[in-house]
């Protein structure tokens, strides 16, 4: 009777060996590459969709910025002279300025008064909490045609912010506040506020429903207060969302144009003009559509720049400080965040 073993079939498992190893089924490529490709298919109407209406716009924007042309005649090339235009003008360097003002409202105002709100609804009982944050997030959710023009009414000179002031005898404040050089740009930027700090309060709130109440209980026990608390445990635990909302806010105030477009339209004289304004009137109405292509890329290297420090700086770290929070593996499969465990000392 022959001893040798019969040729394994292509595909079946191989038997046990006579160390008491044994094998696993093998893989074949074929059928890895065809299930890759299957599942690519799922996604080819995104990236197709993707592809043609965001990465084929601004290919043709990048392409657009380094002629001179006005939408109708044959375009001139400039080379970089469109965006020499954009950083020696000193109207889109005051632009660039009036930016910058409005990171503070839309950005760290809504963000702080988003951690005050929530912070207080995480600890204090109210009756009818859920319609009161259902209330306070309607501003998010207004199209902000409706809230400049909403706006603009409150803040004429004969609308109901002056009436209120000249009610309490404070009559000598009252002003157009959307008409005044020195008023203009803080009036948007409180308007902005009041947009944006709903979704920070709504993010903020998820974050704390997520913290181990037993961490609260603990600071407590230890004598902690409330202030104490919400500095030593709930602000750093809230770490992703501030990112997060500070990635939104941020966002939205370089790119902002509605909202100014509705309430002041730039003005009085250039008082509220941003970048995305002169993107607008540059392609639109001055027929520049090479120097308008270049404001929008370098606005938008402005905007990934700003966002890419914002998450350099939010990252979570390790206890050291010195770098990213590692993950470590625990029983059952789990991942279990924190610092990485140091070291066994070897005794001699």
């Amino acid at each position: 009777m022959s001893t040798v073993a019969p040729a394994r079939e292509r595909g079946t498992a191989p038997a046990a060996t006579g160390t008491g190893r044994t094998r696993g089924p093998r893989r074949h490529r074929g059928s890895l590459s065809s299930y890759s490709w299957s599942s690519l298919l799922y996604v080819a109407p995104a990236l197709a969709f993707f592809a043609v209406f965001v990465l084929y716009p601004i290919g043709i924007s990048v392409w657009y910025s380094f002629y001179a042309y006005d939408g109708l005649t044959e375009g001139t090339p400039v080379g970089f002279g469109n965006y020499t235009a954009v950083f020696t003008d000193p109207d889109l360097r005051a632009a660039l300025l009036h930016s910058l003002v409005l990171l503070f409202f839309y950005a760290a105002l809504p963000v702080a008064v988003g951690l005050l709100l929530a912070g207080a609804m995480s600890r204090i009982r109210v009756y009818g909490l859920t319609l009161f944050r259902a209330v306070l997030f309607v501003p998010q959710i207004l199209s902000s045609v409706v809230v400049a023009v909403a706006w603009r009414n409150l803040l004429a000179e004969d609308g109901p912010v002056n009436a209120m002031l000249r009610t309490v005898g404070l009559g000598r404040f009252t002003t157009s506040w959307l008409g005044n050089f020195d008023t203009a740009l803080p009036s948007i930027g409180v308007v902005g506020t009041w947009v944006e700090y709903g979704l920070c309060m709504v993010l903020f709130l998820s974050g704390i429903v997520a913290i181990d109440r037993s961490t609260y209980e603990a600071a407590r026990l230890d004598g902690a207060g409330a202030v104490r608390e919400f500095f030593s445990i709930t602000l750093p635990a809230l770490r992703p969302q501030i990112s997060i909302a500070l990635i939104l806010t941020v966002t939205f105030a370089l790119r902002n144009f509605d909202l100014i477009w509705n309430t002041t339209r730039g003005g009085p004289g250039t008082s509220t003009t941003v970048p995305s304004l002169y993107v607008y009137q540059d392609a639109f109405q001055n027929r520049m559509l090479g120097r308008a292509s270049a404001l929008a890329i370098v606005l938008t290297v402005v905007i990934l720049v700003v966002v890419v420090a914002v998450q350099l700086l939010l990252r979570e770290r390790d206890g050291t400080g010195r770098g990213p929070m590692r993950r470590r593996p625990v029983r059952g499969g789990s991942v279990r965040r924190g610092p990485a465990r140091p070291a066994r000392k070897v005794q001699p």
